[in-house]
């Protein structure tokens, strides 16, 4: 098994010496050269001009297309650049033509923007959305998806990796039902690219979403989209400029072949940059190394957490990963991250309102999210545990945190 040479990537990451960095899930700290292809670019547009600079890292900015495609298993014409994961799935989302009585089907992790987009689309167009069940571990129920099918279901659109858990739901399991049935498949990589090895030939998806800034470790602003050949013909981006499409004559337009027609023509030419070099180390480094290595250092926090009193660890599913949820009795959860940031511990909160189909029936309210990657170490998983407040009991004996 390959591992990781965890001092080296310390010494390329700079943040190591002065923070512990556990929010990975929010954005992760970026190694060295990615900041220095990201100033580099910056610098060259500061001698020679923002198109100068454009034109004379030409190759520099294809080769994201190239690295991106390698990285999930597409053809470069696959992929699109966005400025963040959120626009790559707005604009996929939103390019599917809708007819009242349409059905959505996606998951109870569902994050907020999703489920906002799909209430939206229901006011507007007259589709219902429907949540299929959890199993008995938390993921998706691929039986009950499987039981929920009919011609009117019109997309299946899932997160991988829920951002308030640990939990990792069947994506290939999904993308079987979905090809069987011949339905549009968008799943939300928005947690899992950068921290395990995502296929998607093998997990069968339509359209996938992902972003830059957290497990892939590039620049905020960044993000991609990959949409298969499959449906892009059927799907018209909902704007459209002078990159996306031709304007052929005073009257019509064309547009354009590739995945590309989902950006726009102005674009952070030095956080592309930036992210082609983050998934060129990411992929040298090897997804399979990296997800061994989130996964045992996110195993060893849940057991350190829930070795302490008053702790309660609240991640699910048959198979977790780099994404730790946890409450402290008598706690509220926000004032537990402060605290920490105050040790220069870096962790971050999931609340409610982000997650209001999961939350609500588990009746949770915000919980402290730590999000390890492979430039963690041991000694900063003990340092958050011992960082944490000791539980504060109710006069009753019970808890009263904020978080349930």
């Amino acid at each position: 098994m390959v591992r990781i040479d965890v001092e080296r990537v310390r010494r390329d990451t700079a943040g190591c010496a002065r923070v512990t960095h556990l929010n990975n899930a929010g954005a992760a700290l970026p190694p060295r050269p990615v900041v220095d292809a990201v100033v580099e670019h910056l610098r060259l547009e500061e001698e020679t001009g923002g198109y100068e600079a454009a034109t004379a890292r030409a190759d520099r900015l294809e080769h994201t297309y190239h690295a991106l495609a390698r990285l999930v298993g597409a053809a470069r014409e696959d992929i699109a650049v966005v400025e963040n994961a959120t626009r790559a799935w707005d604009m996929a989302f939103y390019s599917l033509p809708w007819t009242p009585g349409d059905r959505i089907l996606t998951a109870r992790a569902e994050y907020a923007s999703n489920a906002i987009a799909f209430l939206q689309t229901a006011r507007r167009h007259g589709v219902q959305v429907e949540v299929v069940p959890d199993d008995e571990s938390g993921r998706l129920d691929v039986d009950a998806m499987r039981r929920m099918m009919d011609d009117r279901v019109k997309l299946i659109a899932v997160t991988h990796v829920p951002t308030q858990g640990g939990l990792v739901n069947p994506a290939a399991e999904i993308g079987r039902v979905a090809r069987e049935a011949g339905v549009t498949y968008l799943l939300d990589a928005c947690q899992s690219v950068g921290q395990m090895p995502v296929d998607v030939g093998e997990i069968g998806c339509d359209l996938l979403s992902a972003t830059g800034r957290k497990f892939l470790r590039a620049p905020r602003g960044t993000g991609f989209l990959y949409c298969s050949p499959r449906v892009r013909e059927q799907l018209e981006p909902p704007f459209l400029d002078l990159h996306a499409a031709s304007w052929t004559s005073p009257g019509t337009y064309r547009v354009r072949e590739d995945a590309r027609r989902f950006e726009n023509w102005e674009t952070y030419n030095a956080g592309k940059i930036g992210l082609g070099v983050a998934v060129d180390y990411a992929l040298d480094l090897g997804l399979d190394a990296i997800q061994d290595r989130v996964t045992h250092l996110a195993d060893a926090l849940r057991q350190r957490l829930r070795a302490l009193p008053g702790v309660t660890v609240h991640d699910r599913g048959s198979r977790q990963c780099g994404i730790v949820t946890f409450t402290v009795e008598g706690h509220d959860s926000h004032q537990i991250a402060q605290g920490l940031q105050a040790e220069r511990i870096n962790v971050s909160v999931s609340n409610a309102s982000s997650a209001r189909w999961d939350f609500g029936p588990r009746g949770l309210d915000a919980v402290v999210r730590a999000s390890v990657h492979y430039y963690n170490t041991d000694d900063e998983l003990d340092r958050l545990c011992r960082a944490l407040p000791r539980p504060v009991a109710s006069p009753g004996g019970r808890g009263t945190g904020a978080a349930g």
